[in-house]
């Protein structure tokens, strides 16, 4: 009898209060499933009823072995294509699908996607604080546990430290509410905190930055330029994709080392900046793109034009999708770095077989498929909260809304 897909099934959870969206994908083989990440934290519900009311009867009856075909087939099923929720939807059925080949095949899929170029992954984590010295504090904590790179921040994204009251008083009256921060502040500061950091913990540890496209482009080029001191591991997302082709002129004037993609859904925004060598590390959510298929074939375009892969990897992913990213990590020969949140025991708890970190390197097992699960009954023990996200309006001095 030849193997099918008999259901499909959203599960959401929050164990950290964020939004998770695992896919569920069942074959007619008793016992044998696949699980993968669809987590749109910002519109998790539209992504579970896409998966539910759509790619459910989409995709019952069909061949689970068949993913490139199922990948191709959903992509294009609505017409209207490469949108984030379409996207996120298709990564949980896609990395579900990759986890039943491995299953199927004995074997962690690592393996089918080439096999291990190397034992594990090195990843950078979040040093963030209000004061120069709550940052420096934990980086040298990371140090201490054996991290060799560290994003480093000064009060979050756009975050202006001890400038706050400063910014209260820059405001209109009757201003919207929302993340207010004043470019010019944040700037200054950054410039500051990397000489603090570079002072304190000298030059052979690795740092990066994230500027999270919170400023205009003639103001992202001189930041990167005033950092070429400090010997970045990476600027993270200097410009918004709206803005793209400044990648060129920053490219032009700086050396600094330049990380791009988080947002980006469809190739048409990631392949010029990748064959004009515009970036050095393409930062992809990879379930923002579809999930593992298009992701190792993005990997493949990226080293044949010199550009490493770093896929996002913050906290509203969930462990499976960081799985999936260690599985692509493993078997692509141009991994630069993997960003790495960190997981919570309740995260562990709800998701058996997650990986584990050891001194700046995370590893995963050799179970066959992705090597990770979810408890069901555990996890519908942390619903999703249906508040709208508040961080997302981000705004300047004069109340102007700014992208996040």
């Amino acid at each position: 009898m030849a193997l099918t897909i008999t259901d499909v099934r959203a599960i959401c959870t929050a164990p950290q209060g964020i939004p998770l969206v695992v896919v569920r994908v069942e074959t007619s083989d008793a016992g044998l499933y696949g699980v993968g990440c669809a987590t749109y934290t910002q519109r998790w519900m539209t992504v579970a009823c896409e998966i539910e009311h759509y790619m459910k009867p989409l995709l019952i009856g069909k061949d689970p072995t068949r993913i490139e075909d199922i990948w191709q087939t959903v992509t294009v099923s609505p017409y209207w294509r490469n949108g984030p929720v379409l996207n996120n939807a298709l990564s949980g059925v896609d990395e579900a699908l990759w986890d039943i080949a491995g299953k199927r095949a004995g074997l962690p899929v690592y393996e089918l996607l080439g096999g291990k170029v190397r034992e594990a992954v090195r990843v950078y984590r979040h040093a963030d604080g209000r004061t120069m010295q709550e940052v420096g504090d934990r980086v040298q904590a990371f140090m201490e546990d054996g991290v060799q790179v560290v994003r480093v921040q000064f009060g979050g994204y756009g975050g202006n430290g001890g400038e706050r009251q400063h910014l209260d008083n820059m405001k209109p009256d009757g201003a919207c509410p929302g993340a207010y921060y004043d470019p010019l502040t944040y700037q200054l500061s950054v410039v500051e905190l990397f000489a603090a950091m570079r002072e304190r913990f000298g030059y052979n540890l690795e740092l990066c930055h994230d500027v999270h496209e919170h400023l205009e482009p003639t103001e992202a080029i001189r930041l990167a330029k005033e950092l070429e001191p400090f010997r970045l591991f990476f600027l993270e997302d200097a410009l918004s994709p709206e803005q793209g082709a400044w990648f060129r002129q920053m490219r032009q004037q700086t050396c600094t080392p330049l990380a791009m993609g988080e947002l980006f859904n469809n190739p048409t925004e990631y392949l010029p900046l990748i064959q004009d060598r515009l970036i050095d590390y393409v930062r992809c959510h990879v379930s923002q793109i579809g999930g593992i298929t298009p992701a190792k074939k993005l990997a493949h375009v990226c080293e044949a034009f010199g550009v490493r892969t770093a896929w996002h990897g913050p906290g509203d992913v969930s462990p499976i999708g960081h799985v999936a990213n260690l599985h692509l990590d493993l078997s692509s020969w141009n991994f630069g770095i993997q960003e790495w949140a960190g997981l919570t025991p309740e995260l562990e708890d709800v998701f058996p077989g997650c990986p584990e970190l050891r001194r700046g390197y995370v590893y995963v097992n050799d179970k066959p498929g992705l090597g990770i699960d979810i408890d069901e009954k555990l996890a519908s023990k942390f619903p999703c909260s249906e508040a709208l996200p508040t961080w997302t309006n981000c705004r300047r001095p004069d109340g102007t809304l700014q992208r996040p």
